[in-house]
């Protein structure tokens, strides 16, 4: 090997340390840069032979790769709407609401942005498929990232839901007379979230029998304004020897007394008609009515609890992410509704992804085509809420690898003087 051969194989190896030292540096300034995927250097050693001897020319030639597939250490966040892959996979981001661009993402720190939109610290939009009230998916091909759209939080109202299951408990006194009467009252929604009162009328009409009747519904708010008419009233009632429910009966028929239907029609407010099934318990069960003695000078009705579906329209007060990506909305009438699924794109091979930062990728040839899962189908790893992934950068193995660079630069120019030496005594002997 010649003396200038020996310099451009240092200078291949200055240039190849230069290049490792860039990389160090960049993993050193992203230490806290969340779901930042470091950078290792990789060495191929190169041979030019020239001539048919034995006279060979070494060099070396570095590139950079980034080591997209590891996982970063999971930690905990104050933000309930920052999100972590704990596994495999990405979140599909855009940096458009509508239109945009189509990158993968394990930097979850999303956060709600001025419109409702949930936005990383890269200022990336995060998409998911809609779902329908039923809390299906929407979308006809979730296979394809056009069934996606941005997540707002902001433009979703409360619905309100129409009573359509009521559930009694209460001990009708088997100390009463029979003729007496007992009133309670109950509460129902109509369909457009209006809220009634219905009053019930217990009478006693023999032992361990009793007739149910309701009155017509009136104004939660005004008693004295009646809001529809009621059918299906009155229910008879019969009781088993030791207080348990034994038997129901509508209009002379027996019916299940867990499954009782009665209607309300006319409503006064504009809203359809109602159809209840009303739960008074299970029979021979003491789930729901019993018949005990009250043990009181003036019996009455004890344990009385009544439970219906309905409620009227609310107003949003949070929202929650559960482990399989599924976005609720919460409402101050206790309504919760899942809204989003966020889903997770895996690739046959992820290191393939090209880097369009150190936290978001492009789709390549050689990553493959994506695939959109739910989270925890198949490959797809978890989401956990409240959480952020941290960088895979490990300072301690930085420094390791700055030292090597170091040297190794040093070394090299080291052969650069030592050449330069070596032609300088060359070019002397000729003066």
């Amino acid at each position: 090997m010649s003396i200038t051969s020996a310099m451009y194989s240092a200078t291949s190896g200055l240039t190849a340390q230069s290049k490792a030292l860039a990389s160090i540096s960049s993993n050193i300034a992203n230490t806290s840069t969340t779901g930042f995927k470091g950078t290792v250097t990789e060495f191929t050693s190169y041979i030019n032979k020239t001539t048919t001897v034995d006279e060979q020319v070494g060099g070396v030639i570095a590139s950079n790769t980034r080591n997209i597939n590891s996982q970063g250490e999971i930690q905990t966040s104050s933000v309930t709407t920052n999100l972590a892959v704990n596994g495999e996979g990405f979140f599909v981001v855009s940096n458009e609401t509508a239109d945009g661009g189509t990158y993968f993402t394990r930097n979850g720190s999303f956060s709600a942005d001025s419109d409702g939109y949930l936005v990383n610290s890269e200022d990336y939009y995060l998409y998911g498929w809609k779902l329908a009230d039923d809390g299906t998916v929407g979308a006809s091909n979730k296979t394809s990232v056009d069934s996606l759209e941005a997540i707002n939080l902001s433009n979703i109202k409360g619905t309100p839901k129409a009573t359509t299951t009521e559930s009694l408990e209460a001990n009708l006194p088997s100390d009463a007379e029979t003729g007496d009467d007992f009133t309670t009252d109950i509460e129902m929604f109509d369909a457009l979230g209006n809220s009634h009162s219905v009053t019930l009328t217990w009478t006693k009409t023999g032992d361990n029998s009793w007739s149910l009747d309701a009155s017509d519904p009136v104004s939660s708010s005004d008693s004295t304004a009646t809001t529809g008419t009621i059918s299906g009233f009155p229910i008879d009632i019969t009781f088993n020897s030791d207080g348990s429910l034994a038997s129901a009966s509508q209009n002379g028929t027996a019916v299940d007394p867990s499954a009782i239907s009665y209607s309300v029609g006319g409503w006064t407010t504009g809203a359809s008609d109602s159809t209840v099934s009303l739960d008074l318990g299970t029979a021979d069960g003491t789930d729901g009515l019993t018949q005990y003695a009250s043990g009181e000078s003036d019996p009455d009705i004890g344990d009385w609890t009544a439970t219906q579906n309905g409620y009227e329209p609310g107003t949003l007060t949070g929202t929650t992410i559960d482990g399989s990506g599924v976005v609720r909305a919460t409402f101050d009438n206790g309504e919760t509704r899942a809204i989003y699924q966020i889903p997770i794109a895996t690739f046959a091979n992820a290191d393939g992804l090209d880097s369009e930062s150190g936290t978001t990728f492009t789709q390549t040839y050689e990553s493959g085509n994506y695939q959109l899962r739910t989270a925890g189908d198949g490959k797809a790893g978890d989401i956990e809420a409240g959480s952020l992934e941290s960088s895979t950068v490990e300072l301690t193995d930085e420094f390791s690898r700055m030292i090597v660079a170091q040297q190794a630069y040093s070394a090299a120019s080291k052969v650069m003087t030592t050449a330069q030496d070596m032609l300088d005594t060359l070019i002397s002997m000729k003066r």
